[in-house]
C-alpha cells in the first residue's frame, strides 16, 4: 500500500514497537504529486516565497523525508498510539545506524523501562510501576515474584535471542526509518514558526482521512523536528532532534542480572 511521506515517517516512528498508529491510506489523487515532488525545480510559475523559495509544500516533505533517513543518529520522543494494548506507548531514545540505543519507554504512562543496546547485548531495567502494569492479569505471587527479583536492577539478555529482537530492531535507525524514503506528498506550506528554538516551517498533509501537521527546520539539513497526527483513531506526536549526535551508551556499572541465565 502506497504512503505519503509523512504517514511513512509517522509509522517508522512506531515500526518495531507493535503499534498501528499513523497507518494511511491509499490516496491515489496524490500520484501525481509523487513525481514533481522530488524534482528540485518549481513546479509552478509562482514560486512561493520564503523558507525554501521555488519549492511546493511536497517538494520540501519529501526533502526532508530524505534528510532525516540519511542522518546517522537522531533522537525521538513523544507518545504514539498502541493498538495491541489500546493505550499509548511513551518512547524517548536515541539511536544511530550502528544499531545502537539508549533511552526510555512506558505504556499506557504506567512506570518506565530504560534501556541501552550495544554490540549483541541489550540492557533494561523496571521500575516497579512498569512491572506490575505489564503483569496484569497474572497471579498476584508471581508479579510480587517478579518485582522482588527485577524492579530496580538492571537486566541483560542476548539481543539476538526471541525476547530482545523486536526491541533491537528498534534500535536500529536503517531499520526504523527503512520505509520512509519510499513515500510521497501532497503537503501543503504553512507558517514558520520555531520548534525547541530552530527555525521551522510548518506543513499540512492528508492521507484519506488521517492528517499530519510536519515542522522542518529552515536551517541547515532540513530535517524533520516534529509530526503531528490529528487522525481520531490514532492521534500522537513524534519530536525528532540531536541529529548526528553520539548515542549516549554506556554499559551499567554494578550487578546486571544475566536473564539468558535464569531462563
Amino acid at each position: 500500500m502506497r504512503r505519503t511521506a509523512l504517514a511513512a515517517l509517522c509509522l517508522a516512528a512506531a515500526a518495531t514497537t507493535a503499534l498501528t498508529g499513523c497507518l494511511p491510506g491509499d490516496n491515489k489523487a496524490d500520484s501525481k504529486q509523487d513525481t514533481s515532488a522530488r524534482s528540485s525545480k518549481p513546479s509552478t510559475p509562482n514560486s512561493p516565497k520564503g523558507p525554501f523559495p521555488g519549492l511546493t509544500g511536497g517538494e520540501i516533505a519529501v526533502r526532508a523525508i530524505d534528510a532525516t533517513a540519511s542522518a546517522s543518529s537522531l533522537r525521538m520522543a513523544g507518545d504514539i498510539p498502541d493498538a495491541e494494548s489500546g493505550g499509548t506507548l511513551g518512547i524517548d531514545m536515541a539511536l544511530n545506524k550502528q544499531g545502537e540505543c539508549a533511552g526510555t519507554m512506558s505504556v499506557g504512562g504506567q512506570g518506565e523501562a530504560r534501556l541501552v543496546h550495544t554490540g549483541d547485548t541489550l540492557y533494561m531495567k523496571y521500575d516497579e510501576a512498569f512491572l506490575r502494569a505489564q503483569s496484569e492479569g497474572e497471579p498476584k505471587a508471581d508479579t510480587d515474584a517478579a518485582v522482588e527479583l527485577l524492579a530496580g536492577k538492571w537486566t541483560k539478555m542476548s539481543a539476538k535471542g526471541s525476547d530482545a529482537k523486536d526491541i533491537a530492531s528498534f534500535c536500529d535507525l536503517d531499520t526504523v526509518l527503512g520505509d520512509a524514503e519510499d513515500g510521497h506528498s501532497n503537503a501543503t506550506r504553512g507558517k514558520t514558526t520555531t520548534v525547541d528554538g530552530t527555525p521551522a516551517i510548518v506543513l499540512h498533509e492528508k492521507d484519506g482521512k488521517d492528517r499530519y501537521t510536519l515542522y522542518v527546520a529552515t536551517e541547515g539539513e532540513p530535517y524533520v523536528l516534529r509530526i503531528d497526527s490529528s487522525s481520531a483513531e490514532d492521534p500522537g506526536t513524534v519530536t525528532f532532534g540531536d541529529y548526528g549526535k553520539p548515542v549516549p551508551v554506556r554499559m551499567p556499572a554494578g550487578e546486571v542480572l544475566d536473564l539468558d541465565e535464569l531462563g
